[in-house]
């Protein structure tokens, strides 16, 4: 009987999803975010991100999981599978093992925290990175999961969130914003010219992210059918119009030059847009969303970076706050009935929807603002300041934090 409730199909698609999504921290994230940063810093943002999937990793399935998708109330769940205590390898959620629900969430958790690592690297220590990525992952991370995927509160009130906008990247966004404020900008910011470490290393991460996108998008649908067909289509869709967006703005504004790291952040731009709406929303759906996440990326991190000041030294406010918000809210405008009966939007009758979209958007920024400002401050007391010196600073941090060298040549 219990074989019967099992889809081979549905179980096949997901073991895969879950090895693609994997593969987005440990290689296409770390190469992304290490073949921006300097060259003397390569190592320490690769291991970031690194570390972060490793942490991420087990307290999902110590706590995590459990916070997220055990029964509790509209803003927490209770502790019924600490430890995945109550899970066995014969129970099923929907079509599919719950093990394997629980490992591609868990996939998810890492990513999103790995993700906060890119606007702070160069100038935290990483013994408070280590405890906040654990932090994180269970006070901020696992909660807002409840909310929207765990029957919570945001569930109730209707937000479409497919794969992770919310949940995923303006929570990043917004956490990362407020540990650049905390931190402060790196010393000589306005001032210093910085190159980046490899393009050619950053082009394949990106390459790499949007591959594994595939399984982050096409997976959420928790079966082999046409709605995951239908996000894989509009995903890629999303992510070559993210890349022309981003193109086209930068080739044609003053003294500037169409660049592949501009290219690049466009794609991960529109994969970011189309990250909520993927399961909802049609191609003329995915190629406004697309574009108009490549073009909100680029203003978020040439215009308004330097219009505000701040450091955030891989643009994951810009990249991910901003693109993921405006990828939320245009899902209550494009949301297609005919693609997802569960998703009704703007143009086909259902106003209310976009206000759904940007009330969920506002709670989640408020909360992890607040929780991420309270768990840096409590580091902070009991292990001092998360900043490293300016000696540290100036020497690299792969230097005097891993005493290695990202790359083995001469100054």
């Amino acid at each position: 009987m219990y074989l019967l409730s099992i889809n081979s199909g549905d179980t096949a698609w997901m073991l895969i999803s879950s090895a693609l999504v994997m593969l987005m921290t440990p290689a296409g994230l770390t190469l992304f975010y290490g073949g921006l940063t300097q060259r003397k810093s390569v190592l320490n943002t690769i291991g970031m991100s690194y570390t972060a999937f490793c942490t991420a990793s087990v307290v999902w399935v110590v706590i995590g999981y459990s916070i997220a998708f055990s029964d509790g109330n509209q803003y927490f769940g209770y502790l019924d599978h600490f430890l995945l205590n109550g899970i066995g390898v014969n129970d099923v959620s929907g079509t599919i093992p719950t093990i394997l629900f629980v490992f591609f969430q868990g996939t998810f958790a890492a990513i999103a925290v790995a993700l906060v690592s890119g606007s702070i690297i160069e100038r935290v220590r990483y013994s408070t990175w280590f405890l906040f990525s654990i932090l994180w992952v269970i006070l901020v991370y696992s909660p807002i999961t409840h909310w929207v995927w765990g029957e919570g509160f945001l569930y109730e009130m209707g937000e479409l969130d497919f794969a992770g906008g919310t949940v995923i990247h303006v929570n990043a966004g917004i956490s990362g914003l407020v540990l650049v404020y905390l931190l402060g900008n790196r010393s000589g910011f306005k001032n210093t010219s910085v190159r980046p470490a490899s393009v050619k290393l950053m082009i394949l991460g990106s390459a790499l992210l949007w591959f594994g996108w595939f399984g982050f998008n096409g997976g959420s649908q928790l079966a082999a059918d046409g709605i995951a067909a239908n996000a894989l289509l509009v995903t890629n869709v999303a992510a070559a119009c993210g890349g022309l967006g981003w193109l086209f703005i930068e080739w044609f504004s003053t003294n500037s030059k169409p660049t592949l790291i501009g290219s690049a952040s466009g794609v991960i731009s529109g994969l970011v847009g189309i990250t909520p709406a993927a399961g909802f929303v049609d191609v003329s759906g995915a190629l406004v969303i697309g574009f108009g996440s490549g073009i909100v990326g680029y203003l978020g991190v040439v215009k308004l970076k330097q219009w505000l000041g701040y450091d955030d030294t891989l643009d994951v406010f810009g990249i991910h706050g901003l693109a993921g918000a405006f990828g939320a809210i245009m899902t209550g405008v494009f949301a297609n009935p005919n693609i997802n009966e569960a998703g009704t939007g703007l143009l086909y009758g259902n106003p209310e929807q976009v206000l759904i979209q940007l009330k969920a958007v506002l709670v989640v920024s408020a909360y992890s603002a607040v929780a991420t400002f309270i768990i840096y401050k409590v580091i902070s007391i009991f292990f001092g300041s998360g900043r490293v010196s300016e000696e540290v600073e100036s020497e690299g941090m792969d230097m005097a934090y891993h005493g290695e060298k990202g790359f083995d040549i001469s100054e």
